[in-house]
Formats: C-alpha cells, sequence, structure tokens
C-alpha cells in the first residue's frame, strides 16, 4: 500500500511537471491570475494582419504548436506583412517565446496603433528587439548597441542580458504599468524606463522615429493602449507560450 501511495504521488507529479512545461497551455494557478493565450498553438485566432481585417494568406504558418514568419528577402513587413492582436492592451504582463535562425530579425511591438495613410514598413510602436546579434547587421547600427536583442529598439540597449545560442528558445517579457516599462529576457529584467518621461522624449529625439507624429497625441510610444505585434523581416523566427495578463 505504501508503495502505490508513493507511486500516485510520483504520477501527479509527473503530470504536473508534463502540464507546466506543455507549450501554449496555462497552468490553473495562471489561469487563476489572470493570465490569457494569445495563441492557443493550433489557429491564428485572436490575430490579424496589420492593417489588414484577416491574418495574411502566405508567410506566417502554425504548425507543431509554433508561430512562424518563413523566410523570404530580408526586408522590413513587405514580404508577408506583420500581425497584430485584434485587442488593444494599455497596463499588461505580456510573456513570449523565440526562437531565432541564423542571422534572424524581428520583434515583439506593443502600444501599436495603426495610422492612416500607412507608414511605410513596419508599424510603429514600441519594440522589443528579437535578433541575432552576432549575425544580423543591425545588431552594429543605432546607437550603444540599442538594436540589439532585448533592447527597446532604436532608444535603449538591454544591459547584462544572456540570450541563448541561435536555434534555442528565449523567453521575451515586457511589463507595463502606467507608465513604467520593463523588458525581460529569459528571467532578467534587461531594460526599464518612463514613457513620456522627459528622459524617454530625449531618447526618442535622437532616434529613427523623431521626425513624425505617430500617435493621436502626436508623441511616439505615449498612446494610452494598442495592438501586440509579431514582426515580418524577411527570416524565419518561430514564437509560442504567447500569454497576457492585463493589470
Amino acid at each position: 500500500m505504501k508503495q502505490l501511495l508513493i507511486s500516485g504521488l510520483l504520477l501527479v507529479s509527473l503530470m504536473a511537471a508534463e502540464k507546466q512545461s506543455t507549450p501554449n497551455t496555462l497552468t490553473a494557478q495562471e489561469k487563476k491570475d489572470g493570465w490569457k493565450l494569445l495563441f492557443d498553438g493550433k489557429t491564428t485566432n485572436g490575430w490579424r494582419g496589420a492593417y489588414k481585417d484577416k491574418f495574411p494568406d502566405k508567410g506566417w504558418t502554425v504548425a507543431d504548436g509554433l508561430l512562424t514568419i518563413q523566410k523570404s528577402d530580408g526586408s522590413e513587413s513587405q514580404s508577408f506583412g506583420d500581425i497584430v492582436t485584434d485587442k488593444e492592451y494599455s497596463d499588461f504582463d505580456l510573456m513570449f517565446d523565440f526562437r531565432l535562425t541564423d542571422g534572424a530579425n524581428s520583434g515583439v511591438k506593443y502600444f501599436v496603433a495603426e495610422q492612416s495613410p500607412k507608414p511605410k514598413g513596419s508599424a510603429f510602436g514600441l519594440e522589443f528587439q528579437v535578433l541575432d546579434d552576432d549575425k544580423h547587421p543591425d545588431a552594429k547600427l543605432g546607437r550603444d548597441g540599442n538594436r540589439t536583442v532585448g533592447s527597446l529598439y532604436d532608444l535603449i540597449p538591454a544591459s547584462s542580458k544572456k540570450a541563448n545560442p541561435i536555434g534555442e528558445w528565449n523567453t521575451g517579457r515586457v511589463v507595463s504599468k502606467g507608465k513604467h516599462v520593463e523588458h525581460w529576457l529569459n528571467g532578467k529584467k534587461v531594460v526599464e524606463y518612463e514613457r513620456g518621461s522627459e528622459k524617454f522624449r530625449e531618447l526618442v529625439a535622437m532616434s529613427k522615429y523623431k521626425a513624425a507624429d505617430y500617435n493621436a497625441n502626436g508623441r511616439f510610444g505615449e498612446a494610452p493602449k494598442g495592438h501586440i505585434l509579431l514582426q515580418d523581416h524577411g527570416e524565419r523566427v518561430s514564437y509560442r507560450n504567447i500569454k497576457i495578463k492585463t493589470l
């Protein structure tokens, strides 16, 4: 009887561990805490093309529990196009896994507001950079490494980061509460800033976003809410475990 009890407890423990590690699922505790999946691992429900009313017909695929943008010509948002969530978010905790291929570039944007007329390239928004720092030339552009993986793209470089090798999974996280925003990479905070602060606006003025109005109040990155966006930058990148909790 004692042996059966021990075996039963071990089985329960193994089942719990399996549930925890199963991609694109939420544990009972996560559900209780308010987490919602943005990708169910099987469909494109909840997503559409940026500036479109439906999901792209090609380029983005769902297979083996992964949401993958296929390789094209390396251009920004021109071949297959970015995708955005149907819903908009303001205060949130966003988590996602990403896997890069050699020399790949993508990005996860937030506070994305689709503008009219549509800008050239990717829709405007604050970006958690997803990049092969060693092989993609963008890593050496910008200022002080602010276009490397985990960075607030073209604004703030990720500090003291540890990215996993190309082909392995990394976990990104963006926490936004009020004006305060944090980027996390593989469990470590790598960026922290205040949207709309004097320092933030100084950084915008030194960036590629300095030239035009980008949202309703005319200031880049200061929209009160926006979509989450996954970027097509012409290289193969996969995503999974995309989930969000409103704060």
